[in-house]
């Protein structure tokens, strides 16, 4: 099944709408989707547990159920469901080891604690082989798109232009892992990449000239990309501040942004990068993080 898309479900709202979108997505690339769930018999009773009296019934009814949901809205995709006897965190490393794009459930920032919430999500994203989507509950196909007259049946939500692929990028050190992945999302839906590069001044630099010097490292960087997508639309910008929140300003009307996270090989365990991280917290729009290295 190599390049297929996986989603992990766990019953949760956020995780269907993973699914949901991991098999919009899935369309788009014209693959298949593997639904997954995992499941750890005699560790710790499901939360849910439940009524048809065993938690493997449980774990068998979560999956099911998203199978089925996404079945319904796209009943020509090949979807299969994946039941793994393991905790969370493993199982959808496994997973991802297989997949091309791995599509995760986020809860983001906890408006009451003031901290990341979906520790799971947190914690493969930040040891994921393959790009890892996190989307948030409440995500529809919609909003994927631009905004249309109320009333829009749901068959013509895919001729409505799609909104904008964000890609942060930091030009001091560049990867092509995440600028691929971004300009294919693009490409994929016919619209437009905004490229934002944000320059942290250094002390006693004159801030015209470090401004300017990153601008001409983004064009130059950027030169071969144009040339491999002539008919990709793309706009830079450079400014200046804390790259994190400026990257999520950047966000707010996107439909994707697209963030990189760089593979250290730390015996200690990888984790996101700090701009990857307040992306990840504050974005409203689904996020993708690429690994590379």
């Amino acid at each position: 099944m190599a390049g297929h898309i996986a989603a992990g479900v766990d019953g949760s709202p956020q995780s269907v709408a993973a699914a949901h979108w991991a098999a919009q997505e899935a369309v788009r690339r014209g693959t298949e989707l593997v639904v997954v769930h995992a499941w750890l018999p005699n560790v710790r009773p499901a939360p849910l547990a439940a009524r048809d009296g065993t938690e493997r019934g449980w774990a068998e009814r979560v999956l099911r159920e998203a199978v089925d949901s996404v079945r319904a809205a796209h009943p020509t995709l090949p979807v299969t469901g994946r039941l793994i006897g393991d905790s969370p965190v493993p199982a959808l490393l496994s997973a991802a080891e297989e997949a091309d794009t791995l599509v995760l459930g986020s809860l983001g920032l906890s408006r009451a604690a003031g901290v990341l919430v979906g520790s799971v999500s947190l914690r493969v994203t930040g040891r994921s082989s393959c790009p890892v989507v996190l989307v948030r509950a409440g995500r529809s196909a919609a909003d994927e798109h631009l905004p249309t007259a109320p009333g829009l049946a749901p068959d013509e939500i895919p001729t409505i232009p799609y909104r904008a692929v964000v890609l942060g990028l930091d030009a001091r050190s560049p990867c092509d892992e995440p600028i691929g992945f971004a300009f294919e999302a693009a490409r994929r839906r016919a619209t437009e990449l905004r490229v934002c590069h944000v320059h942290e001044p250094v002390a006693g630099e004159d801030t015209a000239k470090g401004a300017a010097a990153a601008e001409h490292a983004v064009i130059a960087l950027l030169r071969p990309w144009r040339e491999k997508y002539p008919d990709l639309s793309i706009a830079t910008t450079v400014t200046e501040g804390r790259p994190g929140e400026e990257l999520v300003r950047a966000t707010s009307e996107a439909g994707l942004v697209v963030v990189g996270r760089r593979i250290t090989g730390s015996r200690f365990g990888e984790r996101l990068g700090r701009v990857a991280h307040a992306v990840v917290q504050h974005a409203e729009c689904p996020v993708a993080v690429v690994p590379h290295a």
